[in-house]
């Protein structure tokens, strides 16, 4: 039961985090899944990938609990998310099957790199300047190809990528975060799809799997993420987040510190 406890816990913090700032959820949820797969000492080879797809299940049903509360607040483009969703899904695929074939040490190392650089991103504030438009589908194909591929090696729903294009294209801040929030369902989408696939037939995985998603992991914190991931996108439309962002921020930087120090050692 302590187990449960603990992916519910950790369900409920994920959650609100995709909501309040448009992003699934995966920067916070794979070092967490991480660190609760070793302790009930899963295969050290599979941990790594487990947390990818399992985390990346998981932000099916928080992306959807957060789209749904921006789409009530007018906040989400849909042209964006039609015209980008083809490219997710194939490279959200692509990534995840590329991260599967990859030693769980160096994706770690992989996955530790880029929450550094999220963490950059959001201390220093850096958004690009609004000095294009949208492109057109070629262009939103070929971003979205690459948004899926990164998103699903990182497993996280494509909001540090997303979010900063659509304020360069334009987008102000407000749609730019709850049109990442739905692009990051057709993102789990493509990837838990190749996490499933590649982790078929394993058989030193844990019982209760399916490919590299753990399901009691990805009940328990699916059912705690879905009750606060609206919360936490109500919040973002009444509350100066700017101090929560920097806290958050350095909440990540300590994640992916205590990941990378685990992986070197």
């Amino acid at each position: 039961m302590e187990w449960y406890a603990a992916y519910l816990t950790l369900g409920a913090i994920a959650g609100f985090l995709a909501g309040l700032f448009g992003v699934g959820g995966g920067l916070v949820l794979v070092p967490v899944l991480l660190l609760l797969f070793d302790a009930q000492q899963f295969p050290a080879e599979h941990t790594m990938h487990l947390a990818l797809g399992t985390s990346m299940a998981v932000i099916l049903f928080t992306s959807l609990a957060s789209m749904r509360q921006h789409h009530r607040h007018g906040a989400v483009i849909w042209r964006v998310v039609f015209s980008i969703t083809p490219g997710i899904l194939l490279g959200a695929g692509i990534g995840a099957l590329f991260a599967s074939s990859i030693p769980a040490h160096r994706l770690g190392i992989f996955f530790a790199l880029f929450v550094y650089f999220a963490a950059a991103q959001i201390l220093l504030d850096k958004r690009p300047p609004a000095s294009r438009q949208l492109p057109g589908w070629a262009g939103m194909t070929a971003v979205g190809t690459f948004t899926g591929w990164v998103s699903s090696m990182v497993s996280i729903g494509g909001g540090t990528l997303i979010v900063p294009f659509l304020i360069w294209c334009n987008v102000p801040l407000r749609h730019a975060i709850g049109t990442s929030a739905a692009i990051g369902f057709p993102v789990a989408i493509g990837g838990t799809l190749g996490y499933v696939f590649t982790g078929m037939n394993i058989p030193v995985l844990p019982a209760s799997n399916l490919g590299f998603v753990y399901l009691p992991a990805l009940c328990w914190v699916a059912l705690a993420s879905i009750i606060t991931a609206p919360l936490g996108a109500k919040a973002a439309h009444r509350m100066k987040v700017a101090l929560l962002r920097k806290l958050f921020a350095v909440l990540l930087i300590a994640l992916a510190t205590r990941l990378l120090l685990k992986v070197i050692a």
